[in-house]
């Protein structure tokens, strides 16, 4: 009896457990007068709201913008330009998972393509001219649009995340990270 509720413990340790999924609702700038901070706002699936953070991670280095830090709940990762001096592509590590995003054009980042290497998403701004909404190019995968709360206010953004569960928070954050890095003034 011992050893069959032994064997049963490990049975279900082994067991993968399903990561917790994340909805993001809003990113708002901590400082009014910096872009170096951020919080971020989820809901999980039982509609219970999470706090994120979004840190530029040398902040005393004088216009050092390649690196971030994210934390929410237990999450924890970062967002780092993957070539020096080149911000057409960033790449996100965190949870086991890498996620890429590339400037659908180089020198543009008005359109940029996502990827986990299974799920590719792109995402673009609505006008070219003005970055105060992004949304998805048509996607299999659900909607997602990003808009800034206050017209051409860039310190506070409503997320309408609406991508199905095949969709990693990994992805969303990268989603997120893209329309703040490129909406904001580097300050």
């Amino acid at each position: 009896m011992k050893t069959a509720c032994s064997i049963a413990v490990l049975f279900l340790l082994a067991l993968p457990s399903k990561a917790q999924q994340y909805y993001l609702t809003g990113i708002s700038s901590y400082f009014d007068d910096s872009f170096v901070e951020w919080r971020f706002y989820a809901e999980d699936e039982d509609g219970n709201e999470e706090e994120g953070t979004l840190k530029l991670t040398w902040q005393l280095r004088e216009d050092d913008w390649t690196e971030w830090d994210y934390r929410i709940g237990d999450l924890t990762g970062n967002i780092k330009m993957k070539w020096k001096d080149k911000p057409e592509e960033w790449d996100l590590r965190g949870n086991n998972t890498i996620i890429n995003a590339r400037s659908v054009w180089p020198g543009q980042f008005d359109e940029w393509r996502i990827t986990d290497n299974t799920t590719t998403l792109t995402l673009k701004s609505k006008w070219g001219n003005q970055s105060d909404e992004w949304l998805l190019r048509s996607s299999n995968n659900g909607n997602f649009n990003m808009f800034t709360s206050y017209e051409r206010d860039p310190r506070d953004w409503v997320i309408e995340d609406e991508l199905d569960d095949k969709v990693s928070f990994e992805m969303k954050l990268m989603l997120m990270f893209v329309v703040m890095f490129n909406s904001t003034p580097k300050q």
